[in-house]
């Protein structure tokens, strides 16, 4: 895949650039930047990839993982006995969240944009009015899912890389993910062929949320405590989606999917690791990002007018 491509030549010139400065990119240290920051985002990532292939998205999910995170640190309260409720419970909120927005975007036929919007104010009104820093305790066992690593690769890494192979198998082996194609492609030729539109778009909205919770989830287990806005801090509802469109996969849906997604968020990772080893100005970075993505979005155009008949 072309992301691929993309992320070795990315890869090669950062080295390039940081060598240069008389530093080393992919040394152990660089890798484990590398891995640290792609798995956060990584998880968020994959559910908005669902979403996305349906035709949606969520703009929730920013505030969200900073929401799970809490519950999930508040529950614990530094208890190891309380690690799997806290877990279970974090989940099982996010769950909620993602069925409301699907709820919303089906049944009162909201605008995704607007629906998603309108739940993310709502969960920052919440945290705004509740929090106002971080919150509860997470016990120094549970805190080895955030630091524990093998060799420069962190298991919280090869989770999500597990959790994206899950989910490849669902969208390209599953019914309900032939579904979700069906659905994205055209909404209305999928009703009418039998698909149920209305639960394919639920499913994804809770998978979506789902997977920002264990985002939240991950990232408790780093901070060793719940943050409310660890999630809007890190902008993961943009950059989410910036990752799913780098990896190809069209806003509009229907075509995509998560292996190319996963090559987006290691680009935007190894530019994020670059940029600080390099000491870039935090203007710039943004830039770059900026012409990288709508670069990556001109190509993709090209290429789909080009196979048009």
């Amino acid at each position: 895949m072309i992301v691929y491509l993309a992320l070795v030549v990315l890869l090669i010139v950062g080295s390039v650039l940081v060598g240069l400065r008389g530093g080393v990119l992919l040394d152990q240290a660089g890798l484990l930047n590398i891995f640290t920051r792609a798995t956060a985002l990584g998880l968020v990532a994959i559910g908005q990839t669902i979403v996305i292939l349906t035709g949606s998205l969520d703009l929730s999910v920013a505030y969200l993982v900073g929401l799970t995170s809490l519950v999930a640190a508040e529950t614990m309260a530094g208890q190891d006995g309380m690690i799997v409720p806290g877990v279970l419970l974090a989940l099982a909120v996010a769950a909620v969240v993602g069925l409301v927005n699907g709820l919303v975007i089906t049944v009162l036929k909201a605008n995704a944009f607007i629906a998603t919007l309108g739940v993310a104010l709502i969960l920052r009104g919440y945290l705004e009015h509740n929090y106002t820093g971080p919150a509860g305790d997470v016990p120094r066992t549970f805190q080895h899912l955030g630091y524990d690593r093998i060799g420069p690769i962190p298991v919280a890494a090869l989770l999500m890389l597990a959790i994206a192979a899950a989910c490849w198998w669902f969208l390209t082996r599953s019914r309900p993910g032939y579904h979700v194609y069906a659905v994205g492609g055209d909404i209305e030729v999928a009703r009418l062929s039998g698909v149920r539109t209305r639960r394919t778009i639920l499913t994804a909205h809770v998978l979506c949320s789902v997977a920002a919770g264990f985002a939240g989830i991950y990232l408790a287990s780093r901070l060793g405590s719940g943050a409310p806005y660890v999630g809007t801090d890190a902008v993961f509802d943009l950059e989410s989606i910036a990752a799913v469109v780098l990896g190809g996969t069209l806003l509009a849906g229907g075509r995509g999917g998560v292996v190319g997604t996963i090559g987006g968020v290691f680009i935007l990772a190894t530019l994020d690791t670059t940029f600080d080893a390099l000491a870039v100005d935090p203007f710039f970075k943004d830039v770059v990002r900026g012409v990288v993505l709508i670069t990556a979005v001109a190509l993709y155009a090209r290429r789909m007018v080009g196979r048009s008949p």
